[in-house]
């Protein structure tokens, strides 16, 4: 059975099929935020249609950069990407392509991407996050994602860590993603994620204000395991290393809460595997 998996980012977006498990094929590209929603779909439209003079799609699953209303399948919004708000977009990818349709935030999607196929692997509960253009997570309880009442539950880029911070595009000031995301650390400091994470001395510093947010998590969910993903993971043991001893020096100390955080050990692809284990559900 082939499957189809979408991953739409603030960044680029990219899509696959899937032979069973299996990924025979994959684009990616840059995402034309000037475009907006618009210039996406058109892009969905093009690269699925011309899959499907060689491919018999039976279904598809997105994960969508931004908060999804799961029970409506409608996204909510999108805080980098304009046009999305209130978008039905599984029923208008049903229409393009004629299949059943399901979508979930791209942590969400992450999450269960590296859970069943990735770093996360056996570990439960299992925290996922995307350290990417934004900052999102994804949480995994007994295999299943969480989503909570009303399909917010992970939202821990909007988690206050600095009183003080500057202005965040939700509202507020000092949240972990205006503190930490890639599209903030380029406007703070006029270098791309992938140069400053080449920088000890920057790092040393960014992996205190990350740390908070991590240590938020581990004294909330007590998980098994916090895998990240994202462009900003690739970093590897430029960023691991110091995070990894920063969160220990920054945890309570008499909690004896496990510290296991690990990169994504399917890349760029973790949303897309997530996005088939959701088409799965059809």
């Amino acid at each position: 059975m082939y499957s189809l998996a979408i991953d739409i980012g603030g960044t680029k977006f990219s899509m696959a099929v899937f032979d069973g498990d299996r990924m025979v094929r994959r684009e990616s590209r840059a995402t034309d935020r000037a475009g907006g929603k618009d210039w996406m779909l058109d892009q969905i439209a093009l690269i699925g249609r011309g899959w499907q003079r060689e491919f018999v799609l039976a279904r598809c699953g997105i994960g969508f950069g931004g908060p999804v209303l799961f029970d409506q399948q409608k996204v909510a919004l999108s805080t980098h990407v304009g046009g999305w708000s209130d978008f039905f977009l599984t029923r208008h990818v049903h229409r393009l392509f004629g299949v059943p349709t399901v979508m979930d935030n791209d942590a969400n999607a992450g999450a269960l991407g590296e859970g069943r196929h990735g770093a996360g692997a056996g570990a439960d509960p299992l925290f996922y996050m995307t350290l990417s253009t934004g900052i999102g997570g994804g949480i995994v309880i007994n295999g299943d994602i969480y989503r909570g009442a009303d399909s917010y539950a992970g939202e821990l880029g909007h988690m206050q860590i600095d009183p003080d911070g500057p202005d965040c595009l939700c509202g507020h000031h000092g949240c972990l993603e205006r503190m930490c995301c890639g599209l903030w650390l380029e406007r703070d400091h006029g270098l791309t994620a992938r140069e400053l994470m080449g920088d000890p001395a920057f790092v040393a510093a960014y992996v205190v204000k990350f740390a908070r947010g991590l240590k938020n998590v581990i004294m909330l969910l007590n998980p098994a395991r916090i895998v990240i993903g994202g462009g900003i993971a690739n970093a590897g043991d430029k960023l691991f290393v110091p995070l990894r001893a920063e969160l220990g020096r920054q945890m309570t100390a008499w909690s004896r809460a496990r510290i296991d955080v690990q990169p994504a050990s399917l890349g760029d692809d973790s949303v897309l595997y997530g996005a088939l284990e959701l088409s799965k559900t059809l």
